[in-house]
């Protein structure tokens, strides 16, 4: 009972640092490969047709499966 205790304030305490590290810039999350202009224009040139998924790939240096999401972002927001 005691150990649980000590974990959930443990818990608590680990929470309040991260929200005033995150309120004060201090906390950094991972930071996205492609910027937004980066983005839409890999959205644009799939559109056309032109590159494969392995040329976008290859043209600006991420994984197929970062290229894949980009992809589903821009249809997303094409969608809305």
């Amino acid at each position: 009972m005691v150990a649980e205790f000590e974990s959930d304030l443990i818990k608590m305490r680990t929470l309040e640092g991260m929200k005033v590290a995150g309120a004060k810039g201090r906390l950094r999350c991972k930071q996205p490969k492609l910027s937004a202009r980066q983005e839409a224009h890999l959205v644009a040139l799939h559109a056309v047709g032109g590159h494969t998924i392995s040329d976008l790939e290859e043209l600006f240096s991420i994984a197929r499966s970062t290229v894949y999401r980009a992809l589903a972002r821009g249809r997303a927001r094409a969608a809305v």
